[in-house]
């Protein structure tokens, strides 16, 4: 909470060795809306890249309608990833949503191996209820967006 933070992940078979920002991303998971409208989070974006946004909202409500007609191949989806965890955690935490939400949206990763990055970061019944809202996300991204 505070000020914008911006982070990168890279994901290959193969070791990456690069450490430098990721400038022209593939895929952008945004936890915070109220920033899209505040910051430049499309600086950069590829043509044929896929945005996940955390908001309840839809993508006519955000008003990102414009950029969308702007960018016809920029896959926009938004998943309340924050009430996802609230309703499990008690707690507004959009991390686990939207990673498992990527992971769902594109099967670049497996739920199996979300399911033990958690388990690894988290013990007990935290990790628990992390892997419930994972496994919600699972579900609401089968039944609501399209796949990739």
């Amino acid at each position: 909470m505070g000020a914008p933070v911006m982070a990168f992940c890279r994901i290959d078979k193969l070791p990456i060795r690069s450490r430098e920002p990721v400038y022209h991303p593939d895929v952008l998971l945004i936890q915070d809306s109220t920033l899209l409208h505040q910051v430049d989070v499309f600086a950069g974006l590829s043509s044929q890249a896929i945005v996940l946004i955390n908001s309840s909202r839809n993508v006519d409500a955000l008003r990102l309608t414009d950029f969308v007609t702007q960018h016809p191949g920029v896959q926009m989806y938004t998943l309340p990833a924050s009430d996802l965890a609230l309703k499990h955690l008690g707690r507004p935490f959009a991390n686990i949503g939207m990673i498992a939400g990527y992971a769902a949206l594109t099967g670049e990763v497996t739920k199996a191996s979300v399911n033990q990055a958690i388990k690894d970061k988290f013990s007990g019944g935290i990790g628990g209820l992390n892997v419930a809202v994972a496994a919600e996300v699972y579900d609401y991204v089968a039944a609501n967006l399209a796949k990739v």
